[in-house]
Parts: C-alpha cells; sequence; structure tokens
C-alpha cells in the first residue's frame, strides 16, 4: 500500500499510468461543517498498481493530478462520480474527462436503479468491503492501516467492475447508451452555483410574486455568504426562517426582531444587515419581473389508467431487457407521453424510444394491448378494422 505525500513522487505516479487506457479514481473528503468539501484524499488505480495521495500532506502541489484527470487520452473511471466531480470542478474550474460511470453502466446492465459500491463489487469481482470505517473523519491525521486500507479498495475492486462492465456494454451494444449521463456529468454547468437560483431547492407554500421575489434575494444572499465564509447554508440562516422573513417583509431591526423563527438572541449586527439590505432589494424589484412559478397544467380527465398501463408496459421493457427504470423513463414522463405524442421528453428519443417509447405509443393508439401470459406480461398486436367489413357482415 502505497501512500503519496510529496509532489515528485505524484507526478512520478501520474507519469506512469498517463499512457494506460483508463486509471480508476475516487476520493474522501468532510463537508459536515463547510460549504465546499475539504478534499483529503484522492484514491488512484492504475492498470497493475494503487496508490493514495494525501492531498492535505504538507507542500503538496496536486497539479500533476489535474493534468492527468484533464488528459483526453486517459478514461478517468468512477463509481458515482458527481460528488468526486464536483470537488475537482471547485479546485480547477474544470471537469475531468472523459468519464465512466460504473453507477450509470450498473444501472444499464440489470445491477439496480443508483446501485451501490458495494452491491456492484460483491456481484462482479466477488469481494466483499468493510464497511466499519465508512464513517471516518479522513481530515484526522495519522490515518491507521485499515484506514487507508479501506479507502485504496474503492480503486482496487473498481478496476475490475469496470472491465467488466464494459465488456457487457461492448457485447450487448449499449455503450452510446451512457453518452447522454456522461455529457451530464463533464458539463462544467452541472457543478456551476447561481446564487440568484438558489431559492429553487427551498420547500414552501404559496406563490405570490413579491414573496418570491424577497425569497430570492434571501436565498441568494445566504448562498453567496455561505461560500465566502465556506459554512453550510443553514450556518448562516435556516430554511424556515428564510420563509418567515421572505413571508413578512421586515424593513427594521425591530421588525426582524419580531420575526418567531429567529428566537430572542436575535442574527446579530452582520447578519440583520446583510438580511434586511436583501429583502429591500427584493422589495424594490418591478412587480413584472418578480419571478413566477408556472403552474403545472393539469392532466386529461381521465388520464390516469393510460399512465398505469405505460407503468406495467415500463416494468415489463425493463425486466425484459435488464436496465433501470429510473434510466428509461420519469412517473412525471409517463404523464407527458400520456398527454402529448410529441412530449419533448427522453423516452420518445434515441435508444429510450426503441426499447420504451415508440411502443408506449402505440398502446395509446389501440396498435398494441397488454395481456397476461402467466406470471409473464405480453404485448399482442391489435388488428386494425377493415374498413366497410361491419357493414358487409350486417
Amino acid at each position: 500500500m502505497i501512500t503519496i505525500t510529496d509532489t515528485e513522487a505524484l507526478a512520478r505516479f501520474c507519469e506512469s499510468v498517463s499512457s494506460a487506457d483508463f486509471v480508476t479514481v475516487d476520493t474522501e473528503f468532510m463537508r459536515e461543517r463547510t460549504y465546499w468539501s475539504k478534499l483529503c484524499l484522492v484514491q488512484l488505480g492504475g492498470p497493475t498498481e494503487a496508490v493514495i495521495v494525501d492531498t492535505l500532506a504538507e507542500g503538496i502541489d496536486l497539479d500533476p493530478l489535474f493534468t492527468l484527470l484533464g488528459d483526453p487520452s486517459v478514461l478517468k473511471v468512477f463509481h458515482a462520480a458527481r460528488q468526486d466531480i464536483e470537488i475537482f470542478h471547485h479546485l480547477t474550474g474544470t471537469v475531468p474527462a472523459p468519464v465512466f460511470d460504473t453507477q450509470v453502466a450498473g444501472m444499464v446492465c440489470g445491477f439496480g436503479e443508483s446501485v451501490g459500491y458495494d452491491a456492484l463489487v460483491s456481484k462482479l469481482a466477488k469481494a466483499r468491503i468493510d464497511k466499519s470505517m465508512r464513517f471516518t473523519d479522513w481530515s484526522r491525521r495519522p490515518l491507521s492501516d485499515k484506514q487507508l486500507q479501506y479507502a485504496l479498495s474503492d480503486v482496487t475492486h473498481l478496476r475490475v467492475a469496470y472491465e467488466k462492465l464494459a465488456h457487457r456494454l461492448e457485447s450487448n451494444g449499449r455503450a452510446h447508451w451512457l453518452d447522454e449521463e456522461m455529457a451530464v456529468l463533464t458539463s462544467p454547468t452541472t457543478y456551476t452555483v447561481n446564487p440568484p437560483e438558489s431559492w429553487r431547492r427551498i420547500k414552501f407554500r404559496g406563490a405570490r410574486p413579491r414573496f418570491l421575489c424577497v425569497l430570492q434575494a434571501l436565498a441568494a444572499w445566504r448562498e453567496c455568504m455561505a461560500q465566502e465564509r465556506d459554512v453550510p447554508r443553514n450556518r448562516i440562516l435556516r430554511d424556515d426562517v428564510l420563509l418567515d422573513i421572505a413571508a413578512r417583509g421586515p424593513e427594521s431591526p425591530e421588525e426582524l426582531a419580531k420575526t418567531r423563527s429567529i428566537g430572542r438572541n436575535g442574527l446579530g449586527a452582520a447578519l440583520t444587515k446583510g438580511v434586511l439590505c436583501a429583502v429591500a432589494e427584493g422589495k424594490a424589484v418591478p412587480e413584472a419581473e418578480c419571478p413566477i412559478i408556472e403552474k403545472k397544467e393539469p392532466l386529461p380527465k381521465g388520464i390516469g389508467p393510460l399512465v398505469d398501463l405505460f407503468r406495467v408496459l415500463l416494468k415489463m421493457k425493463c425486466d425484459e431487457h435488464d436496465v433501470a427504470q429510473k434510466l428509461v423513463c420519469s412517473v412525471a414522463e409517463l404523464e407527458c407521453i400520456a398527454a402529448d405524442d410529441e412530449a419533448d421528453v427522453r423516452a420518445l428519443k434515441g435508444w429510450r424510444r426503441q426499447l420504451f417509447g415508440a411502443d408506449a405509443l402505440k398502446i395509446k393508439h389501440g396498435e398494441l394491448a397488454l395481456a397476461a401470459d402467466g406470471f409473464k406480461v405480453r404485448l399482442i398486436p391489435v388488428p386494425r378494422p377493415v374498413p366497410g367489413r361491419d357493414a358487409e357482415d350486417g
């Protein structure tokens, strides 16, 4: 087990794997008390050797690592890559590419929805992961051999999992099924935080434009403050407090102090000033420019049974083709297809249309029917009526 603690050793390893077809990557980080994830370890697995990079080691420069992650000739293999990539994007402003996510590949290859690393490794590498180190404080030093071994297993077993998944994808011709998901993972916009849009993550009732405008300003202020101080959002103000303030719209410290969810101790001078400025900013926006939540159009009356038929078809198709339903179509998309043949949804495009969407439309228009055949469900073509036949028979 090799732990890299200096720049020279990191550069040598990165150079040694730069000609490899792929490198497996994982991270250990802490985020409980910060806004940005604190990177503590990076695990790298080459064709024959795996190492742990101590990113907290004094004086280490991670540039050789970042160069490797950005090398277009080396495939970077992750499991559930989004959080790992988010960390690298924050540190460098770029995302690793190209990328292969074994969790997404597992969904394409029949290992279930959002399959966990432990389950995937158990089935593909026939290995068991010791979970006792899962809740380690990775920022503490020194780390024990057991902790380091646990961290390293995240990339050593990942090599086997990747190779077997890649072989399956090549055999069944489904490699292109991952393209859309990998494009999302490697797009910088996926990881770009836009404070003016942060209000959308808050759950609330009511949609008055002025309330939404004040909430938008408050949430944007909190997001910027949390980033600046590098603390979780709720360390600035909880969501319920933001909602109370947005509803009351206080214009003075005295009015703000009367907000029930703030408590007797108040917010302090700095937060009070920031909150009142945000409220004033939200109130100053012209009514015509206030955000509006578009009301979801009600589904056509009686559409429910058709959506239920689509659910059965989706399950049947996904079981038949050994692919996770989540990857093919969501419930919201089923409703859209039921309401509109030309709905702009994934399930009516590309391989998803071939697997599910085309038959869903045929069921909708009476060209196919679902029938039970013992414990199975199968599709039956529905004969088209012959024009004039009924009149002749009569």
